[in-house]
């Protein structure tokens, strides 16, 4: 590994996956490669994994997180729980070696030059053995936005470090067989675009259900982005045809307005939810030359990485301009065996509970389990049906052992819709209400098998 501890992404390439994780090579690999082609991204620096293991190393922390975890058990949410927070603060207690500290406020100074005092900036994490082609790790590490200042964000620096350990990052590594000592962190520090003051979101150069591979797949709401990757909304969504694309012409096949009542905003020191006034949600957050910008550039993005990529855009609300915050290779369908074919058929009809959108096209069924709050997962039995308002990445030990997933909220390129993807579990999100209408200890059959997710009552064959 190469023993540098800060690179701008100017210098980063996909080469440096193991320098800087996936998510920072990626955006240097765009910056250097796809700015020329008109795709803008926002500049920043990666803090690299060689300055993870450099803090680790020196603090001699390492021997006392293996001893932490040398009689860790995965499947006792308790157990796992307490590890994790003694290797998290461990990590936060451990102040960064004096000459990496130095170099990242060097770096911070030199944005201050670009963007003005006090700049704005993402800080996420990125982990290294992250986006390997079989393995998400989706939203296992820390975002920290808006963050303002050399002292907030060593702060939050320390706090990417330790969240290489949150519960959730442990447990999916113990399961993948991942070693938690090959695994390293990068922190990218990234100038912010204001989409708090106009919208952002998710798109997929793929259509996300069929694996269909002609259409670009949209995702938008008001606000920040973490509202449409953490679910919090059911966002607007667009589709565009990519062959008549290429050509010229204006293929939008598909809008689909989103409810999205809640938006992401700046607050003093972070990020708040606001409520989006109705006439505002009756509205699209982009207009027809902006979806269509978006699809050009997610295929442009396609076309330099060969494969589906699964992409985060974002609108800068004083400039009008959009802007790519990340692209990683899409994990579900590109690993997908093409030649075989798999269909499920519900024999049965019933008395249809609630009505959402389909991810995936499989029938699960099962006693629901209506869980409203993390504390209550470690109540959460193989084979039942997880109902929730949203689900959390922390939550991510329980969606592995349920039969079906349903929520009230989220749309199809939220963190809930791509774990019960990446599971091959059926999963129903955004039904509105289905945490009061389905009750504990209810049978009830989940269907994704007809393109429309459908919860009914009682276990139909």
């Amino acid at each position: 590994m190469e023993e540098v501890f800060v690179k701008w992404f100017e210098e980063l390439g996909m080469h440096d996956v193991p320098l800087v994780g996936g998510k920072n090579a990626s955006l240097g690999e765009m910056i250097r490669n796809l700015g020329r082609k008109g795709v803008k991204v926002p500049s920043g620096f990666a803090v690299t994994a060689y300055a993870y293991k450099y803090t680790i190393e020196k603090a001699g922390i390492d021997k006392k997180i293996r001893e932490i975890l040398s009689d860790l058990d995965t499947h006792d949410v308790q157990n796992l729980a307490e590890r994790g927070e003694k290797i998290r603060s461990l990590i936060r207690n451990t102040p960064l070696p004096k000459e990496l500290e130095e170099e990242i406020r060097k770096y911070y100074r030199e944005m201050e030059k670009r963007y003005g005092k006090n700049v704005d900036v993402a800080v996420r994490s990125s982990a290294t053995a992250e986006d390997l082609p079989d393995a998400s790790f989706a939203g296992q590490q820390e975002t920290f936005l808006n963050v303002r200042g050399e002292d907030e964000l060593i702060e939050k620096v320390r706090e990417c470090f330790a969240s290489l350990f949150t519960n959730r990052a442990i447990s999916y590594r113990e399961d993948k067989g991942f070693d938690h000592f090959s695994v390293f962190l990068s922190v990218g520090v990234q100038k912010m675009v204001r989409s708090d003051l106009a919208c952002s979101g998710v798109m997929f150069s793929i259509d996300t259900e069929s694996g269909f591979k002609d259409v670009v797949y949209i995702t938008g709401a008001y606000g920040l982005g973490e509202n449409v990757v953490q679910g919090k909304v059911n966002p607007d969504q667009f589709y565009v045809f990519k062959p008549t694309l290429k050509k010229g012409f204006r293929p939008v096949i598909e809008k689909k307005l989103g409810t999205k009542e809640w938006k992401l905003v700046y607050t003093e020191g972070g990020t708040k939810q606001e409520e989006v006034p109705i006439e505002e949600r009756k509205k699209f957050v982009i207009n027809d030359d902006e979806i269509l910008k978006l699809a050009e550039w997610a295929c442009i993005i396609e076309e330099h990485y060969k494969k589906p990529m699964d992409i985060e855009w974002a609108k800068d609300g004083i400039t009008g301009d959009l802007f790519i915050v990340q692209a990683r290779p899409e994990t579900v369908h590109s690993q997908r065996d093409m030649s075989a074919i798999q269909t499920y058929v519900l024999e049965e009809k019933g008395k249809i509970l609630i009505e959402g959108e389909a991810v995936g096209s499989k029938i699960g069924q099962g006693k629901a389990n209506v869980i409203e709050s993390a504390d209550e997962i470690s109540k959460f039995k193989k084979g039942e049906v997880l109902v929730t308002d949203m689900t959390d990445p922390d939550w991510e030990p329980i969606m592995k052992i349920a039969s079906a997933i349903v929520t009230n909220r989220g749309g199809r390129t939220c963190h809930a819709a791509i774990i019960s993807r990446e599971l091959g579990i059926p999963c129903v999100i955004g039904t509105g209400n289905a945490t009061e209408v389905i009750k504990t200890g209810q049978e009830i059959t989940v269907d994704c098998s007809e393109g429309v997710g459908r919860i009914y009552e009682g276990l139909l064959k």
